[in-house]
């Protein structure tokens, strides 16, 4: 007996449609005002990618799930002081004899540890060259990537997906899933949407 194939979606079957509606979405979507100065989008709020993270020990993943992990560092606070060693004297006419003497004190607190942060990313079987393209155009519509759309996940691509990421809470250059969606890129599962 041979085993049914296993069902597919719709759009796996004619890719060529499934790029096009990619782009319609893509060119579709708000675009994001971009400070040349900061470098850094303005993203519309209740778009945060902050609430996808997981913070410590690597979660699980499930079938057909993908995990990449940022190192965020310590933010450490240094502050210097001026503690006076010996105060000013002054003369007996009055006049200064001489200055106080200061010592530089120089103290460290940390304000957050160094920590491991989890994110899903869309799979490498997800991720070809013609959805790299639409992500090139999808942040150069956004004025986040000014280079040409090879189709090469190339240095530029991975600058302009931390100014599109940062924002919204993961400061990192690999494409979360979360941001895939939010760029049309990747598709919804039917769980995600209820």
């Amino acid at each position: 007996m041979n085993p049914s194939p296993p069902m597919r979606h719709p759009l796996q079957k004619w890719p060529g449609i499934a790029l096009a509606l990619a782009l319609l979405m893509a060119s579709c979507a708000p675009p994001v005002a971009i400070d040349d100065a900061a470098a850094s989008p303005t993203i519309p709020a209740g778009t945060r990618l902050a609430a996808e993270l997981v913070r410590g020990a690597r979660p699980q993943a499930g079938a057909g799930e993908c995990w990449a992990e940022e190192l965020t560092p310590a933010v450490i606070e240094t502050v210097t002081d001026q503690v006076e060693v010996a105060p000013a004297r002054t003369a007996t006419d009055g006049k200064p004899a001489q200055p106080a003497t200061y010592r530089s004190q120089v103290q460290q607190r940390i304000l957050s540890e160094r920590s491991d942060v989890w994110f899903q990313v869309p799979c490498p079987e997800q991720i070809g060259p013609e959805v790299v393209a639409s992500l090139q155009r999808a942040l150069k519509v956004r004025g986040l990537y000014r280079g040409p759309v090879t189709g090469m996940l190339d240095p530029a691509t991975a600058t302009a997906i931390r100014r599109y990421q940062a924002p919204q809470g993961l400061d990192s250059a690999k494409l979360s899933l979360a941001a895939a969606r939010q760029l049309g890129l990747v598709a919804f599962d039917r769980d995600d949407l209820q």
